[in-house]
């Protein structure tokens, strides 16, 4: 048991080495490819105005006059509440912003119904709570310049929210197919899950994590090798940086740690 007790303290070392060089920028790259979904919906809102109308219109019902609303709503609010994150201005006002747009998204465009977009959505949602948690300053002490000794506890509950949420997006990654690579990679990818859910050797857990959606979502959503002209592109951009702004949550993760309601947490008091 040593043998393996070793390596994954000297991979822990590594992680650490890894965090600690990069800490000036991770939180701003976490933030970065968090909004990253939100930003190209946004664009997209810009870009295809017409369509969009056309196709909420056509699917509700609603009439020409709603359906600018919506996508104005939607362009404004996901562009806006990019802006506010990456300034780190009014932060809790943006992802309230940016969750208003999850959830009407997800009823405007029956994802409801359809369990791998709705756990993916979930999934985002546990992102921006981590970027909310980030935002919260710790409990201020009664005397100047004495840390408080009371714990953060909305912040730590956000970011064992976050972490659940997050989960979800590892789910729709599984595939039941009976080959060894896709078998590895379910295992592998599930114990991780498991691992920064419950908050145990959670910084390493969300790195390696971060590396391995990175080359699934290289691989399985390379949208710029699909001719602009098939539906198909679009479906693949979604998927891409949807999975891009979990990535962000897990970065997010990495700067931030596990949080108080964590087994890393509590092994220090042990």
């Amino acid at each position: 048991m040593n043998i393996p007790n070793e390596y994954i303290a000297k991979t822990e070392d590594v992680a650490d080495q890894v965090i600690r060089k990069g800490k000036h920028v991770l939180p701003t790259v976490a933030r970065l490819c968090l909004i990253s979904t939100f930003l190209e919906d946004g664009i997209r809102m810009f870009v295809q105005w017409n369509e969009q109308r056309e196709y909420m219109d056509m699917s509700w019902g609603c009439g020409k006059f709603l359906a600018t609303i919506f996508v104005l709503v939607n362009l404004f609010g996901q562009l806006g509440g990019c802006a506010l994150v990456i300034a780190r201005f009014k932060v809790e006002i943006a992802c309230g912003i940016l969750f208003f747009i999850v959830v009407l998204q997800t009823i405007a465009y029956s994802i409801l119904w359809d369990i791998q977009f709705l756990l993916r959505n979930l999934a985002l949602i546990g992102a921006l709570l981590l970027v909310l948690a980030e935002s919260r300053s710790e409990g201020k002490s009664l005397f100047a310049g004495v840390p408080s000794m009371g714990e953060n506890k909305p912040k730590n509950f956000m970011q064992l929210a976050g972490r659940i949420l997050l989960a979800f997006m590892f789910i729709t990654l599984i595939r039941f197919e009976f080959s060894f690579l896709q078998i590895l990679q379910d295992i592998v990818g599930s114990i991780l899950m498991v691992l920064v859910t419950i908050g145990y050797k959670t910084k390493l857990s969300a790195l390696v994590l971060v590396a391995l959606l990175t080359v699934l979502n290289l691989y399985h959503n390379a949208w710029w090798t699909i001719p602009a002209y098939k539906p198909l592109r679009d479906f693949l951009k979604y998927d891409f940086f949807q999975t891009l702004s979990v990535i962000g949550g897990l970065l997010m993760i990495v700067s931030l740690g596990p949080g108080g309601v964590s087994m890393d947490e509590h092994k220090k008091k042990w």
